[in-house]
């Protein structure tokens, strides 16, 4: 299950075992769409294996 708009994507990760491994391509992927830092990108648990990532160009 995945959710977009502009700056934001909500995934629901199933396999508790690549989570990291899922979350880290998650990132990598949306900062090479957007042509920004992965530290410019937030990640918030909001809800049970469900993850949104945020564009935050920074200050």
């Amino acid at each position: 299950m995945t959710f977009e708009s502009a700056t934001s994507e909500t995934h629901k990760l199933w396999d508790r075992a690549t989570m990291h491994h899922e979350l880290d391509a998650l990132v990598h992927d949306l900062s090479e769409r957007h042509n920004t830092a992965k530290s410019n990108i937030a990640v918030h648990a909001s809800g049970p294996n469900t993850f949104t990532f945020s564009l935050s160009h920074g200050a």
